[in-house]
C-alpha cells in the first residue's frame, strides 16, 4: 500500500481536535532538546486556527506538523511562532514546507509587515536564512508588551528579564520586505 502524501494547508476550526497533540508534541520536543519553549493554552491555539492564522499537516487523519502566525505592533510585525513537527515525519522535508506556508501566509495577510522569528534552532535558523531573515538584535523587533508577555510561559525567560530584553538563548531574525522590493515573492 502506498502512504499518504502530507498536506499542508491553513488551520481551521475543523482543526481544533489536534490541538492537545499539538501542545504536547511541543512540550515533548522541548523537554528532550533541553530548550525553552513559550507555552500556550489549548483555547490559544485554537483561536489561532479560528482566524486562519496557524499552518497545519496532515497524513490523512494523522497529525504531522504545525505552526501559527500573530501580528503586532499595529500589524507592522508578524511573528512566526510554535513550528513543531511530529517525531513520526522528521527528516522528511515537512518542517521547510510548513515554514514556507506561515511565511506565504504572513505575506498575503500583512504584504508590508516585518516578520521575525525567535528560536533556539539550527534547523529553523537556516530555514529562515533561505527565506530571506536576517540576524537581528532583540530591539529591531516590537515593542509590543503582549508579544513579550508570551515569553513568560518559556523556562529561559529569566535571562530575558534579566538582560532588559536585549539578549536571551533564542537568535532573533527578521524578515523586512522594504528590503526584498525587486525580489518575486511566491505569495
Amino acid at each position: 500500500m502506498e502512504s499518504q502524501e502530507v498536506e499542508v494547508m491553513v488551520a481551521d476550526t475543523s482543526h481544533e481536535v489536534y490541538v492537545d497533540t499539538i501542545l504536547e508534541t511541543i512540550r515533548d520536543a522541548a523537554k528532550v532538546r533541553g530548550t525553552g519553549i513559550a507555552e500556550r493554552t489549548h483555547e490559544y491555539i485554537a483561536t489561532k486556527m479560528k482566524e486562519g492564522k496557524a499552518i497545519i499537516a496532515l497524513q490523512g487523519e494523522e497529525f504531522a506538523g504545525f505552526t501559527y502566525i500573530e501580528s503586532w505592533g499595529n500589524k507592522q510585525y508578524v511573528a512566526t511562532s510554535g513550528l513543531i513537527v511530529h517525531p513520526n515525519f522528521r527528516g522528511s522535508g515537512l518542517a521547510k514546507r510548513i515554514k514556507q506556508a506561515s511565511f506565504q501566509l504572513s505575506r498575503l495577510r500583512w504584504p508590508w509587515a516585518k516578520i521575525f522569528s525567535l528560536t533556539s534552532g539550527a534547523a529553523v535558523m537556516k530555514m529562515n536564512t533561505e527565506l530571506g531573515y536576517v540576524p537581528v538584535t532583540f530591539n529591531e523587533l516590537t515593542d509590543d508588551e503582549s508579544f513579550w508577555r508570551g515569553c513568560e510561559g518559556c523556562i529561559n525567560h529569566d535571562i530575558l528579564v534579566a538582560k532588559n530584553r536585549k539578549f536571551c538563548i533564542c537568535t532573533a531574525m527578521l524578515y523586512d520586505p522594504s528590503l526584498h522590493k525587486n525580489e518575486h515573492n511566491k505569495i
